[in-house]
């Protein structure tokens, strides 16, 4: 397992001060609470009066390693000090069988004859009933042969696209529509388009629509090229900076665990990060940068910042071995690590191997 690359804090800690500290954070993991010296001295295995527990304290708190969140109360880890605990005291075990059992089975049962998204939603899913934080997967997207291609009004100023790739799989998008657009131009629009761009890729669509526009004024009208730039070009995944696709599931297991409103206030800003595009890049390039699981506590990584989460990540591999995408869970800094880990991590490898067998078998 490898984690973030930031500085880790050098702490030399004698043996009752660490037995204190590992207390103070597995008390914070299991309960969410603050735990005081009289608390402590109950759980040491060695006999230490309350106040030279305190004493401790200080010490501990002197290193930026725990807390006090307001006056009289007992203390907590700070982030420094979670990443501490995580570096140096966490042992991370394996997964039950029968939770391996239930992954392995899950996603391949709807990875067989169906498309990478419900693999991939699969995957999210499980990811948030078995950890109880919000299951997360962040792919980039392939570059779809086109099969067909069509555009619904739904309302004056939106519409749908719909991309059928030559595999079967379909890709919708609402977009905007320009003012006044009927419902029979936009299914002009789509047979003009169809006649240009099936059998090609979203990228070599684009270029071959650009090349018209360049060729003849007249081939292609302003609203053929507006749902072009809002349609298919947001799908383009061969230039650098490509886009990426996230799926979610399970953010109402994180309000269960909160209620706090500044705790929910956090949480609706680090939703707001990740659903733009450039915090969905990011993500998956945390996974892309270290093999196996990353760890990234609150603020080590800036996409969290605000939100006082953290994230455990690993990446998951296409028929070609390299890095398509990223599984994981977000939740509070309180979450389960010993037992998340493992579950991220094997949940990763099944997604990879599942890919890898489509690629051989010639399905994706």
């Amino acid at each position: 397992m490898s984690v973030s690359d930031l500085a880790r804090p050098q702490v030399p800690l004698d043996a009752r001060a660490r037995e204190i500290f590992r207390l103070i954070v597995e008390s914070y993991l299991d309960q969410g609470e603050p735990v005081g010296s009289r608390m402590l001295s109950k759980l040491l295995t060695s006999s230490l009066s309350p106040a030279s527990v305190r004493n401790v304290m200080s010490d501990l708190e002197a290193l930026g390693l725990i807390y006090s969140p307001h006056v009289s109360a007992g203390r907590m880890p700070t982030e420094i000090g979670l990443r501490f605990f995580v570096d140096a005291f966490l042992e991370v075990g394996d997964l039950a069988s029968s939770e391996r059992d239930e992954i392995e089975e899950k996603v391949r049962l709807v990875g067989d004859g169906r498309g990478m998204e419900n693999l991939l939603t699969e995957a999210s899913n499980l990811l948030s009933g078995l950890s109880r934080g919000a299951g997360i997967v962040v792919t980039t997207k392939s570059d779809l042969r086109l099969k067909h291609i069509e555009f619904i009004r739904l309302e004056p100023t939106k519409g749908l696209a719909v991309l059928v790739g030559a595999n079967g799989e379909v890709e919708n998008r609402i977009f905007d529509l320009p003012a006044g657009v009927t419902a029979s131009q936009l299914v002009e629009a789509g047979n003009f388009l169809n006649a240009h761009v099936v059998g090609r890729t979203l990228g070599e669509a684009r270029e071959r629509i650009a090349a018209l526009k360049d060729e003849t004024a007249t081939a292609l009208d302003m609203l053929s090229q507006t749902l072009v730039d809002q349609g298919l070009a947001i799908w383009s995944g061969a230039a650098a900076g490509q886009p990426a696709q996230l799926i979610v599931r399970g953010r109402a297991n994180l309000l269960d665990n909160i209620s706090a409103a500044d705790d929910i206030e956090r949480l609706r800003l680090l939703f707001d990060d990740l659903e733009t595009k450039n915090g969905m890049i990011e993500l998956l390039g945390l996974a892309e940068g270290g093999n196996g699981v990353r760890i990234f506590i609150g603020s080590e990584n800036k996409l969290f910042s605000l939100s006082g989460s953290s994230l455990i990540v690993a990446p998951y591999k296409g028929g070609t071995e390299s890095v398509v995408g990223a599984v994981g869970v977000i939740g509070p800094t309180r979450l389960n690590y010993r037992r998340v880990v493992p579950m991220v991590d094997y949940t990763a490898r099944i997604v990879s191997r599942l890919l890898q067998q489509k690629a051989a078998d010639g399905e994706a």
